[in-house]
């Protein structure tokens, strides 16, 4: 009997902590169950080639993998101060922005709407989405000689 009250009590505060805890607007519990009930890696495609990722866990990750549930989501990249590509995704989405020092690879979710790739380095204020499994070299080659276009999608 005190196990079970105690396995209710600790629901009841895990809720209720829950509860408490901010939000943007998004359920982080049910998209993240959602989109994990799928079984499908979300994937990354600049220009013509897939690019390794290693996405991150959070409520943002977790809404834009929603977003390709159904569709891909191509977005039109352009370069920006010669360390990044960025473009937007069509709508906002979750965002948990820090003070964070980027560098080459990171992926974040800019302003709630837009996808930044970095080939150098930039502080500002973003959300992590993940980070491209491949040399600094090999980033700046692909991302530094004009606009981009990325697809998201699900395989």
């Amino acid at each position: 009997m005190r196990a079970r009250i105690a396995i209710i009590f600790s629901i009841v505060i895990m809720a209720a902590l829950t509860g408490c805890a901010g939000s943007s607007g998004a359920d982080y519990t049910q998209i993240t169950q959602d989109v994990e009930q799928t079984g499908r890696d979300m994937k990354l495609r600049i220009d013509d080639t897939e690019i390794p990722v290693s996405w991150e866990k959070n409520a943002s990750v977790s809404e834009l993998k929603s977003l390709v549930e159904n569709e891909p989501i191509t977005i039109q990249m352009s370069m920006y101060g010669d360390f990044e590509q960025v473009g937007p995704i069509g709508q906002s989405i979750t965002s948990n922005d820090k003070q964070i020092t980027a560098k080459a690879g990171d992926i974040v979710l800019y302003s709630g709407d837009q996808i930044v790739i970095f080939y150098g380095t930039n502080s500002w204020n973003y959300t992590m989405l993940g980070h491209v499994d491949m040399t600094e070299d090999e980033l700046t080659e692909l991302l530094s000689n004009g606009d981009v276009k990325v697809m998201v999608y699900l395989n």
